[in-house]
């Protein structure tokens, strides 16, 4: 049975050659060797379940990247193909953490007649559920989880599973290397150091642990940031590192000082990137993520860091003042081979005040495959500026982006609690012979963000432009004097005006992703024409309205 579905780019053809090489009984009888007799370690799942989701794997309710599947009584593998980000969640196995949670025979009873059923389908390579971050994937969660799985199981069982663990650990080995680029290369990384761990001989954890060295030398960036720039991401791998860190640990191993200082250096920018209720910033395919789980992952980080004002090779800035948070986007949008699909908003911004969000990003899907990531990967769906429809950053099928060509820079200056922001991008130079530039200043009171955007050049036509402010859905938005100025009111009670000047002003229906279920809401849109000569300025303001 194949787990892989059409494909396009290079993933099809690594699919194609894996086919080539692995599917066939020649390749499978190489994954032979004696099979352990018991682990030789089997380090804890740093991250709790949760009963409540166990409840409803036992009713055979799957929900995996934002789509849920009911396959009552039967196995979820044995059934109608679903989105690769579905299948992957699946076959990774991290959900065993749920029934280890639940606890009880019939949790080990049903977590082992799920892992039977995939025995009986998947003992040999698989386009999708051998693919090497999602196999490395499974392996931590089978060792993370192997109390629950092998404790009092039955022989068969037992030895099944272990036979398993080592032929899948020997493929591993052989392939973790050719995983995709970014975050999908460090989880099969990862996989094959925690199979070095857990099972004895095959000289796994040292070929890993070289590996791991090289992935975080080209993934963690001087600033901490990792190169998907994206704040989801960001402390994905950061849980996975410390899960890392804790295996070896555990297991009496030294810790690569790599290792320690990738952590030491992400869980500051971690911090970076949330907003005051806890819960991260919406770039590059983020959501929200727990407030809780935000926090169980700083503290099992252990790394003190307080959040940078600028994080200048991950390409963002972050001024605070007062209760008031503004994050701005001020990198060339990532490559989709560092582990997200790319979203083309340069410049884009996010500000909040205490524990409520104002101005936002659209978010992201659960499914990053989906028409609607797509669609809100678009500059149109974030807080930025948009030029005749068209978005800054070009966006290729199969989800890469020309990101190399475009150009983004940014000076920072403060003063007396202020902060002064001047950026500038040329994603539309190509197109329109037009540079945006966005120049940012949030008062030290925090109660006055005040904007100016500008375009300038070349361009010899004018240029319908659109410059937009997606608001959070708990935002009341309302047009007064005449559409001269939009009122704001938060859930709080607290109130906010906007202002503009340089184009047309008024509201439009929005989208919210930030928790991966989507909800309505508004957009302030300001729209104007570009001069054919010279520059067009655009100021906005939004500050705190009195009390009334």
């Amino acid at each position: 049975m194949s787990g892989a579905a059409s494909r396009s780019g290079p993933t099809r053809r690594r699919f194609s050659l894996g086919r080539l090489v692995f599917d066939n009984p020649v390749y499978a009888l190489t994954l032979k060797g004696r099979r352990p007799k018991e682990l030789a370690a089997s380090p804890e799942d740093p991250w709790p379940g949760d009963p409540k989701i166990a409840d409803a794997l036992f009713q055979g309710r799957y929900r995996f990247a934002g789509e849920e599947v009911h396959r009552h009584n039967l196995p979820p593998w044995d059934g109608e193909e679903r989105s690769d980000a579905w299948m992957a969640e699946l076959h990774g196995f991290a959900w065993l953490r749920h029934f280890t949670a639940s606890g009880g025979e019939a949790a080990k009873r049903q977590a082992r007649a799920l892992v039977a059923s995939w025995l009986s389908l998947y003992a040999q390579w698989d386009a999708l559920a051998w693919r090497p971050d999602v196999l490395g994937q499974r392996l931590i969660a089978w060792f993370a989880n192997a109390d629950l799985l092998l404790d009092g199981a039955d022989a068969t069982f037992r030895a099944g599973v272990l036979r398993s663990m080592a032929r899948q650990s020997r493929h591993l080995a052989r392939s973790a290397r050719s995983a995709g680029d970014g975050a999908p290369r460090l989880i099969a990384v990862s996989g094959l150091i925690h199979a070095g761990i857990c099972l004895p001989g095959g000289g796994r954890l040292a070929r890993g642990l070289r590996l791991l060295e090289q992935e975080l030398a080209q993934q963690i960036l001087a600033d901490g940031g990792h190169v998907a720039r994206s704040p989801a991401m960001q402390m994905k791998i950061l849980r996975d590192l410390v899960q890392l860190r804790g295996a070896l640990l555990s297991s009496s191993n030294d810790v690569p000082t790599s290792l320690q200082n990738a952590i030491d250096r992400m869980a500051p920018l971690l911090r970076f990137f949330r907003h005051g209720d806890g819960r991260l910033a919406l770039f590059h395919g983020s959501s929200e993520n727990a407030e809780a789980e935000i926090d169980l992952t700083l503290t099992r980080a252990d790394a003190k860091g307080k959040p940078p004002a600028s994080a200048p090779y991950t390409g963002f800035e972050r001024a605070a003042a007062k209760r008031a948070l503004l994050i701005v986007d001020v990198g060339a949008p990532p490559m989709a081979e560092t582990g997200v699909m790319p979203h083309a908003a340069p410049l884009a911004l996010e500000f909040s005040v205490g524990r409520e969000r104002i101005l936002v990003n659209c978010g992201s899907p659960a499914n990053p495959a989906s028409a609607m990531a797509r669609a809100l990967r678009q500059t149109a769906a974030h807080a930025t500026a948009v030029l005749a429809d068209t978005d800054a950053v070009e966006m290729r099928r199969g989800g890469a982006s020309a990101a190399s060509a475009v150009g983004v820079s940014c000076e920072r200056n403060e003063a007396d609690g202020s902060v002064w922001l001047d950026a500038r991008h040329d994603g539309y130079w190509r197109e329109f012979g037009l540079a945006h530039r966005r120049r940012l200043f949030l008062d030290a009171s925090g109660d006055d963000l005040r904007g100016e955007d500008t375009f300038s050049g070349t361009g010899r036509r004018p240029v319908p432009f659109h410059i937009r402010f997606h608001l959070h859905p708990d935002v009341d938005a309302s047009l007064v004097q005449n559409g001269a100025s939009v009122l704001l009111k938060l859930a709080s009670g607290a109130g906010y005006r906007f202002r503009a000047s340089g184009g047309a002003v008024r509201l439009e229906e929005s989208i919210y992703f930030g928790s991966g279920a989507m909800r309505r809401t508004e957009q302030i849109v300001i729209s104007g024409t570009t001069a054919p000569q010279g520059e067009t300025r655009v100021k906005w303001a939004l500050g705190k309205a009195p009390a009334s």
